[in-house]
């Protein structure tokens, strides 16, 4: 959101790109690679707890994401709305491709409905936009999710 020079909401269909990750990258004086977890605020929650409105269109990841985070070989990527990309994925015939291409054919683990607001605030107030992320799951027997802590150490 910072990036795009709005601090509110990343609107309905205004995917982020590939490009607009490197471009995040190359502002954010970071680099991303084997094993990091990615964090994408679109201010999602940051509006929903503002206006409690649980069907709010909302944008997210492009499905082309998928291939930078493979090719920065991430881990995770986690998000502050509801499934981390954009529910309109343009890609005819397929549901929510960019869930299928990372967790299915990537094993890359979603995080979704984290509050960024602090962190992200914090981040830019020191400009420092690298911490130890720390998000274990609960083990749950045969569950495919989990709810998670997560706690960022700087």
């Amino acid at each position: 959101m910072r990036h795009r020079g709005a601090e509110v909401f990343l609107e309905h269909g205004n995917p982020i790109t590939p490009e607009e990750l490197d471009d995040v990258v190359r502002a954010q004086g970071v680099t991303v690679g084997r094993g990091d977890i990615v964090l994408i605020r679109t201010g999602w929650w940051a509006r929903f707890l503002m206006t409690g409105n649980k069907t709010e269109r909302y944008s997210g990841l492009d499905w082309r994401c998928a291939q930078w985070l493979h090719d920065h070989e991430v881990a995770a990527v986690a998000s502050d709305n509801l499934q981390v990309e954009d529910p309109v994925s343009g890609v005819e015939g397929l549901f929510l491709p960019f869930h299928l291409l990372c967790l299915r054919d990537m094993g890359l683990m979603l995080g979704e409905y984290w509050d960024l607001t602090a962190l992200a605030a914090d981040c830019a107030t020191d400009g420092v936009y690298e911490f130890q992320l720390i998000a274990p799951p609960l083990r749950f027997i045969g569950a495919v999710g989990s709810p998670v802590n997560p706690v960022a150490i700087k």
